[in-house]
């Protein structure tokens, strides 16, 4: 690693952020090479160029950004800088890519102490090296104290899709199969029960995790997988709300067929939360033809990451797009959009 003359190294126990970490000198230098290269450390952001050089192979180029607020910055199962790689690395996979790169941006509260700044970048090189996609450039800004919140973090991921796979949420028809790689609601009843001092009987942890592994799992056995979509915020409800407005069909899932954890069912009773609308950020929803769908659940169950995997209902005719559920009671409802905002700062 490049040295530029810097008397003495930063103080990761007892130091904090400071405004001249932001201001691009000496102190901006420092900061760089002693904890985010030293942490992400490869051969493209070895070169402290403004930019990243990189290969890409043959495919359709896939770009998906996105930032992160979460508060508290960790909790059980995780942090927000394993999940601001999670992230990005899901938003690519769900148009069946293979995740190459990772773009990494900063916002830096003067304040935040070097010891939590070190945490955080750890766990995302951490992250990032279990994925196999290196964070190769990246920025770094500071505010001032009293207008950050400690920190937020924006990343950008490229992947490529390749020949052959055409995963769109335009793509669900009538008769095809909705399924779900696990249980619902656990990172966002994680959050909310750290930040509500809830206890309960056994830790809800966050179920963050990069998902392109399962994603390629299930297209070496259904190549042919017509959507794909990963449901964060407004989680299961209105992510299918969107699939079925995109592709202008209706969808009817059964309550019974949902997989949800029993501490997070009770804990969203205990805190008035449905946890078809609480966000997941290791959960993805996957529609497929019918003929496809026992191997396309065979694929995923046969994955660490969908064990819990389920078929959870079927996309149907209908010109008003509405996302129905056949509940426990016999009845039927629309599961409409989420409104308002059930959980903010969630991811």
């Amino acid at each position: 690693m490049r040295r530029r003359g810097f008397t003495r190294a930063l103080d990761f126990r007892h130091g904090q952020v400071e405004m001249t970490h932001g201001s691009g000198g000496r102190a901006t230098a420092q900061l760089v090479e002693e904890l985010f290269v030293a942490q992400f450390d490869n051969e493209a952001l070895r070169r402290l160029d403004d930019q990243a050089q990189v290969e890409v192979p043959p495919g359709r180029l896939v770009v998906a950004t996105d930032s992160h607020v979460v508060s508290p910055l960790f909790f059980p199962g995780g942090d927000i800088g394993c999940l601001s790689v999670h992230g990005t690395i899901n938003d690519v996979s769900m148009a069946g890519a293979r995740p190459l790169y990772l773009a990494a941006g900063f916002i830096l509260e003067e304040g935040l102490p070097l010891a939590d700044l070190r945490r955080i970048v750890e766990s995302m090189a951490a992250a990032a090296r279990e994925a196999g996609v290196p964070i190769v450039t990246g920025d770094t800004k500071v505010v001032e104290r009293g207008k950050g919140d400690g920190v937020f973090i924006t990343t950008t991921g490229v992947g490529v899709v390749p020949a052959g796979v055409n995963v769109s949420g335009t793509r669900a028809r009538p008769g095809d199969a909705v399924l779900v790689n696990g249980t619902m609601g656990d990172h966002g009843v994680a959050i909310m029960s750290l930040r509500e001092n809830l206890e309960f009987g056994t830790t809800i942890r966050s179920d963050t995790a990069a998902l392109h592994g399962l994603v390629a799992a299930m297209l070496k056995a259904v190549p042919d997988i017509h959507c794909l979509r990963d449901p964060t915020r407004g989680g299961l409800a209105t992510t299918l709300n969107e699939l079925a407005h995109q592709s202008g069909v209706g969808v009817i899932i059964g309550e019974a067929r949902i997989p949800v954890r029993g501490e997070v069912n009770s804990a969203c009773e205990f805190l008035g939360l449905d946890p078809l609308y609480v966000a997941n950020e290791g959960k993805l929803i996957a529609i497929c033809a019918p003929a496809d769908a026992q191997r396309l659940l065979d694929a995923m169950q046969a994955h660490p990451l969908g064990r819990e995997a389920a078929i959870i209902g079927e996309v149907i005719e209908d010109e008003h797009a509405f996302v129905q559920m056949d509940t426990a009671f016999g009845g039927r409802r629309v599961v409409d959009w989420l409104t308002g905002d059930q959980l903010p700062r969630i991811c």
